[in-house]
């Protein structure tokens, strides 16, 4: 039968065919539905290709609805993202004719074992004589029985007639209350904080292969007594931190007891320093910043950087590295849609920007580089700067970025004055993406108290880390030299100085 355009009196056709288009949209259609839609006639081919028509305009829009270059790549959906996959020039490795690199043997064999020898071969089942030549392969594993040990300290209690209450030595074995030993909590430590794994996961490690079972709350009992253990070893780690010769910063959001907080992160070579709290703004910066910096400050163009009170020869360095990335953004997401009178300005403006950022990361890069010898041509890039700040622009994007270069014209060529500068804030960047891995795995902190625990932690990890020294081994010495003592060792003393 048919199909003639009586959709309105025959009731059965046109619920089929609302079926047929229903299923089409879904991708649920099948060849005999499809065979039906053209056996129904022309009205009801249109019916269906108008239909999927505005499903796929509906669908362009979405893909469209996603804002320009100052959207954060997280907001953006992953099927609309550029691919940042770039073919491999090469094989991986070591080129042909270099020397291998091999596993070091281990400095100690602790046990030396002989296999026993053959008597037939296992490929032909015939007997073979005996062995003239013994080969050595060296194995390093882990003993079968890899339980905690449990020790019961006998601990003599002295009645004092001066102080009149019973007293006791110090035991250095654990932090006072925990029944859980140094070297264990500065290995959950360094599980939890420094390599970003999960309460549950480190419960698991504990269970097996170690054989101890511990609840979630006695875990984060355990390293909240670790914080307030170290917490000098933060406050001194911030202190240095205010007072090197250079200083890279940044932030990423936080969530503590379900309430939007901010991670800071303050960083160079030798220290890591974070910091969680509620603004994101000036606020935090004051409260870290207690007085004025001296050093070069690294940072993005986020404002609150600016209210920083400088001293001396404080200077600001914003990322070039930022700036670089927006006007590939730019180009690739709101070049295409712009006016042709906008997009000849916004192409010479980004053409002379571009140049001019490069120019400035060459020289710095040169083996000969010093600002006293090369004064001449910071000088010059300068004023190309102030000149390209200045200009009068039809196009809404470089007016936008001509106001940024004004408003920051000191901040973005600081490294040629000061060498020991970095052009971009890409250390900051590095240091904060441990805690992004571990705000994904644990979802950030439930009290205020976790947030401080979390600060003081990963402040600790992270700077040991950098000072090539073992966080696991040095929180462990470090907790128990406190248990036995009260006071922490200094730490220049435990750690390399950076």
């Amino acid at each position: 039968m048919r199909y003639t355009g009586g959709m309105s009196t025959d009731a059965a056709i046109h619920a089929e065919l609302r079926t047929i288009i229903d299923a089409t949209l879904r991708g649920d259609v099948n060849e005999e539905q499809a065979a039906r839609v053209y056996e129904m006639g022309r009205e009801a081919v249109c019916a269906l290709m108008l239909a999927i028509g505005r499903r796929l305009a509906e669908l362009a829009d979405d893909h469209h609805a996603v804002p320009g270059p100052h959207t954060p790549s997280g907001a953006l959906p992953p099927y609309v993202r550029p691919s940042t996959s770039k073919r491999r020039r090469g094989k991986p490795g070591a080129r042909e004719g270099h020397e291998g690199h091999r596993r070091p043997t281990p400095p100690r064999i602790d046990r030396h074992e002989r296999i026993a020898d053959l008597r037939i071969c296992p490929h032909c089942d015939h007997p073979v004589r005996p062995a003239r030549t013994i080969r050595k392969r060296i194995i390093e594993d882990m003993p079968e029985d890899a339980r905690v040990e449990a020790v019961a300290y006998a601990i003599p209690r002295h009645w004092c007639p001066h102080c009149r209450k019973h007293v006791e030595p110090k035991l250095g074995a654990a932090l006072p209350g925990a029944t859980i030993g140094n070297r264990l909590a500065a290995m959950t430590v360094v599980f939890h904080y420094g390599l970003g794994l999960t309460i549950d996961q480190t419960r698991q490690i504990l269970r097996s292969p170690h054989g101890i079972t511990l609840s979630a709350g006695g875990l984060v009992n355990l390293w909240q007594r670790a914080a307030e253990a170290l917490l000098p070893w933060y406050e001194q780690i911030g202190e240095e931190a205010k007072n090197s010769a250079t200083l890279h910063a940044d932030e990423t959001g936080w969530r503590v007891d379900g309430q939007t907080h901010w991670l800071w992160c303050f960083c160079n070579h030798a220290t890591c320093h974070y910091i969680i709290d509620r603004s994101r703004g000036s606020p935090a910066l004051q409260q870290f910043f207690t007085e004025a910096f001296r050093g070069v400050l690294i940072h993005d163009f986020w404002r609150p950087y600016g209210s920083v009170l400088l001293e001396g020869d404080g200077e600001h360095q914003c990322c070039l590295a930022h700036l670089l990335r927006e006007l590939d953004h730019v180009d690739e997401h709101a070049l295409p849609g712009k006016p042709p009178r906008q997009a000849a300005c916004w192409r010479g403006f980004v053409k002379k920007l571009r140049r001019l950022l490069r120019d400035g990361i060459r020289l710095r890069r040169r083996h000969d580089f010093t600002p006293a010898k090369y004064t001449s041509r910071i000088r010059l890039i300068d004023r190309r700067l102030a000149v390209l700040a200045c200009g009068a622009y039809v196009d809404g994007d470089a007016q936008r970025l001509a106001k940024r270069l004004q408003r920051h014209q000191d901040q973005l060529f600081t490294f040629l004055d000061r060498p020991e500068a970095s052009w971009e804030n890409n250390r900051a960047e590095r240091e904060i993406r441990p805690a992004v891995i571990l705000r994904k795995n644990s979802q950030c902190n439930r009290s205020r108290r976790g947030a401080a625990t979390q600060a003081v932690l990963m402040s600790v990890y992270r700077t040991l880390h950098l000072r090539g020294r073992d966080p696991r081994q040095v929180i462990e010495n470090a907790l128990a030299a406190y248990a036995a003592t009260g006071k922490l060792p200094p730490l220049l003393s435990t750690v390399a100085d950076g």
